[in-house]
């Protein structure tokens, strides 16, 4: 465990996460499939999800990519996902990419996650700066982006294609160490 809260923990994502993370998946797949389309289509079943967790821990062993779970204490289910992604050795930075479960939200426990995990890069994995990369209409993210001290920068053309749309323009949010 790596952070622990009063309702909730942190933690990286396990291979015996397998099925509950497609729980998580398939309960917020209309959260999911605008900005998480390839953990969605990842995790539609516990096969899929089985490939994807091997893949994740893989990943975080080497500090290619990070993936968190939220862990709900009381009904031991993942209540939301705190990627680490895009991790550049060289400039010291990093994205981070984040969802909660539509019964968790509003609760502030994603801007107290994303503020711990900040605080992780910086520390742990020595990094100098991080991003987060947020849709306007998504003010949720917004709002947990600027509560953790990141500050707007600039407007990211074309930045993300979701299934069946066309580009979306994206924000994008930095915090320096």
């Amino acid at each position: 465990m790596i952070f622990d809260f009063d309702h909730y923990f942190i933690e990286p994502i396990q291979e015996k996460d397998s099925w509950k993370l497609c729980d998580f998946v398939v309960s917020n797949a209309d959260r999911l499939k605008r900005y998480f389309p390839r953990t969605l289509e990842q995790n539609l079943t516990p096969d899929l999800s089985k490939y994807f967790v091997e893949k994740k821990v893989k990943q975080f062993l080497t500090k290619e990519e990070l993936l968190f779970k939220l862990k709900h204490k009381e009904r031991r289910t993942i209540i939301g996902l705190v990627y680490i992604k895009k991790l550049n050795r060289d400039k010291r930075q990093a994205e981070l990419a984040y969802c909660i479960g539509y019964q968790f939200e509003g609760k502030g426990w994603m801007s107290q996650s994303i503020q711990a995990l900040s605080n992780y890069a910086f520390e742990v994995l020595d990094l100098k700066a991080l991003q987060i990369i947020v849709h306007n209409t998504n003010k949720g993210s917004i709002k947990v982006a600027e509560k953790c001290g990141y500050t707007w920068q600039t407007t990211l053309k074309k930045e993300h294609s979701p299934p069946n749309e066309p580009a979306l323009d994206m924000e994008l949010y930095e915090l320096y160490c």
